[in-house]
């Protein structure tokens, strides 16, 4: 699949690649990001093979990500003129104004002040998807999405997702929206990756029921799933964004890069390619975003939608992979033989299960 064959968002009419150009590593100030000119080079690339989808957070290197962009798309910038031929995302939550309580979150106070900030700082009239980064607890939904809902009627944003919230907070927020006819949500960004998987309990039902286009961030882990982390032989400390005592760095995890680096040789790609094609191809995602900080890493993450896996291949990494989901995941799955009485419904048949807790079955 080339990146310039979109898929629309959600249910919206919103066209977008299948990868998203992720730019937290825009700017140098939290010490392990690019330069201007290496991120606006890496912008034009990404645009030049096809890309559409940008995204962005108020607070990612305090703002000079958003001012990168807008740099780059305003009046003699690098992409002058090209603004509205692009998807630009952006989020709002993080306080940049230390001893502010309203300088950030959910409130509709601060919310409208981060919405002006982003706008000033991308120097263009609207944001075309406005992310609420994570849950404030504080704040009530209905707040937040008449909140929302008012900033899209105003035209200052045209559409909206929520990135890193539980379920049940999306779901509270999607039927408000649509009990009091407000701006409802098309889009749901979240950790996904073969070493976070724990989403697939109940965030990623709840999306493909309500229609959230998913696009999952760090499909590689920070780095950890692209083969250059091994049992013995690991990139030296400081070069990276992993701790050295990372919770990730296990014997778990060296047995997926394994296979990752096993299917790679296969295909003749990179073990990244095989993890984000797994990421991609996960029923509900519709563009899995990417976080480069060299043109080398750009080239290689785009060559991803050139891989295609075999069955065989996906089962194996879904095998080894395979999360332990919370209660009651396990025990439903498990008590679906109750349900079905040895019948074949939907394709799938089970025996039949000794109900009642005087059977043999571990599950009572």
């Amino acid at each position: 699949m080339p990146l310039d064959h979109f898929v629309t968002l959600g249910r919206s009419g919103l066209r977008v690649s299948p990868l998203c150009l992720g730019t937290m590593t825009f700017g140098e100030e939290w010490g392990w990001g690019a330069s201007v000119e290496d991120s606006v080079e890496l912008l034009e690339a990404y645009i030049d093979r096809g890309g559409n989808f940008i995204d962005t957070a108020n607070m990612y290197t305090k703002g000079h990500s958003e001012a990168i962009i807008g740099d780059a798309f305003a009046e003699g910038g690098a992409l002058a003129g090209r603004r509205d031929s692009v998807v630009i995302a952006t989020k709002f939550m993080g306080n940049l104004h230390p001893g502010d309580p309203n300088g950030g979150g959910a409130g509709r106070k601060a919310v409208i002040r981060q919405c002006e900030e982003s706008l000033r700082r991308l120097r263009t009239d609207h944001i075309d998807l406005y992310w609420a980064h994570f849950w404030d607890r504080t704040t009530p939904i209905d707040e937040l999405m008449q909140t929302l809902d008012d900033l899209v009627r105003q035209g200052k944003v045209r559409y909206i997702g929520f990135s890193d919230h539980p379920a049940w907070v999306c779901v509270k927020a999607q039927y408000e929206a649509q009990l009091r006819n407000w701006t409802p949500l098309v889009a749901l960004q979240i950790e996904y990756s073969l070493l976070q998987r724990t989403v697939e309990a109940d965030l990623m039902p709840m999306a493909r029921e309500l229609n959230l286009g998913v696009t999952p961030w760090s499909p590689l882990r920070a780095g950890i799933l692209t083969g250059k982390y091994r049992r013995d032989d690991r990139p030296e400390v400081g070069t990276t964004r992993v701790a050295e005592n990372s919770k990730f760095l296990n014997e778990h995890t060296y047995t997926i890069v394994d296979e990752l680096v096993a299917i790679a040789e296969r295909h003749g790609c990179s073990p990244a390619q095989v993890a984000l094609q797994w990421v991609q191809s996960r029923a509900g995602v519709t563009s899995t975003i990417i976080g480069v900080r060299s043109m080398k890493h750009l080239e290689d993450n785009l060559g991803a939608l050139e891989v295609q896996l075999t069955d065989e291949e996906v089962a194996s990494l879904d095998e080894l992979s395979a999360p332990t989901l919370p209660f009651p995941s396990e025990f439903l799955d498990g008590v679906r033989t109750a349900i079905h009485g040895g019948t074949t419904i939907n394709g799938e048949s089970r025996d039949p299960w000794p109900l009642g807790p005087e059977g043999d079955d571990d599950r009572w």
